[in-house]
């Protein structure tokens, strides 16, 4: 089975690597993504798996073959781009990665005498801020999931990296118009109270701990100069390692508005817009997937700097709290950051391939793991770890934040701290 699924990657490797190019020349935002959904879905219609376009989302999909006896896996890929300097994080990679490993492992199936499990690739629109996992959870993608992955390009090769839970918090400030020159004392003016906003968070940072990260762009200051803006507003990504420790910066930055708003004689509104959980990788199965990895000449460092750095964050979190997960990261050769015109460049380029066909090989021996023969102990082993996951309610959309900052806690953080 596992040779199986190794010769067909191979084999196909041309193919992938012209679809990976095609997402790569043509961009697109979130939610946008329909010529990398129409590229995807005719691609694996063609290799006979069974497929279903815009599924939960306009440009989502699943892609299915299998049958229910035996385990159900799912390989989440990305395709959407960043604005202005296109596949930045590698999305164009991660597709093709997921779609690598979505063909190797029906090649196994279909060498096995008596075919066993389902893979499903599960193709997720606007991971960058859009949160298009967690439309695909509430849409019911996850039912009878038993464990999902996926990878993404990076510098290092990590394969349980820290990930940080993270909320998008948009503060909008309301004052009022009058002429600049003319009468501006009768202005109250709504870009001064966003000002001394960020100015406070940034001031602020001093005292939030190692691991938080926060920061926020204008998205609106003011109309014309001669004009006393009687609106301004500011994003904010607010990101921890835990989402327990996220409420509590929340609130500091929350505060930070007010008090602007309040100096300014204006008023603001807080908007919760979208959450990504932190990331539980499930530490059986992302050993088991690096040590599939390391068997293909992959190699992981052991410098706890580059291990335990933090990362960005990403909805795939919020799967890691339904299903058992794991997200490794891999090195493409390139020490350009994400999210950088370099690290574009790197994603696009040919040394990107070798290292990525690596991955789309590596899930597939992990799936193929699991689908044969004496998988059901690695599975077990699996799903006991999860078990000891605390529940999380926000990661599914279960509940929201909205009205729930005030608490006092929202679930158990000793399990993410021994795993962190």
């Amino acid at each position: 089975m596992e040779k199986a699924a190794v010769d067909k990657i191979d084999g196909a490797s041309q193919q992938l690597n012209e679809i990976s190019q095609e997402i790569w020349k043509n961009p697109e935002l979130g939610f946008e993504e329909t010529k990398a959904h129409n590229l995807l879905t005719g691609f694996l219609e063609k290799e006979g798996f069974q497929v279903e376009r815009s599924y939960i989302l306009d440009t989502g999909f699943k892609a299915s073959f299998g049958n229910d006896d035996g385990p159900q896996i799912a390989i989440m890929a990305e395709y959407d781009a960043l604005p202005d300097i296109g596949h930045a994080c590698g999305h164009n990679l991660i597709a093709e990665a997921g779609v690598g490993a979505g063909l190797g492992v029906k090649a196994a199936l279909e060498s096995m005498g008596k075919m066993k499990g389902r893979v499903t690739i599960v193709g997720t629109p606007a991971e960058e801020g859009g949160g298009g996992k967690l439309h695909m959870i509430r849409g019911g993608a996850l039912e009878g999931v038993e464990v999902a992955m996926m990878v993404h390009p990076y510098k290092a090769s990590i394969a349980a990296p820290r990930k940080l839970a993270v909320y998008q918090v948009r503060y909008t400030f309301h004052g009022k118009a009058a002429h600049a020159a003319m009468a501006p004392w009768m202005g109250q003016n709504a870009l001064d109270a966003a000002v001394q906003c960020y100015n406070a968070i940034s001031a602020k940072r001093q005292q939030f701990k190692p691991d938080v990260r926060v920061h926020g762009v204008f998205t609106n200051g003011g109309a014309k100069p001669n004009i006393i803006p009687e609106e301004a507003e500011l994003l904010y990504y607010i990101r921890s390692l835990t989402t327990e420790d996220l409420k509590e910066v929340v609130k500091k930055c929350n505060s930070c508005a007010e008090g602007a708003a309040i100096s300014a004689d204006c008023t603001v509104d807080i908007k919760y817009e979208t959450y990504y959980a932190e990331v539980i990788s499930n530490v059986n199965l992302a050993n088991h997937y690096q040590k599939n990895a390391e068997s293909l000449g992959m190699v992981f460092p052991t410098d706890e700097k580059i291990v335990r750095n933090l990362g960005g964050s990403t909805d795939m979190g919020n799967v890691s709290y339904v299903v058992p997960s794991i997200h490794p990261m891999y090195a493409i050769g390139t020490e350009a950051p994400n999210h950088s015109r370099e690290f574009t460049v790197a994603t696009g380029a040919p040394e990107a391939q070798g290292p990525t066909l690596i991955q789309a090989k590596a899930m597939a021996l992990t799936c193929v793991q699991l689908l044969s023969p004496g998988g059901d102990k690695l599975l077990k082993d699996i799903k006991d770890e999860f078990a000891k996951v605390p529940p999380n309610p926000y990661a599914s959309g279960e509940k929201s934040f909205k009205g729930q900052i005030e608490e006092t806690t929202l679930f158990r953080s000793d399990y993410i701290q021994l795993y962190a």
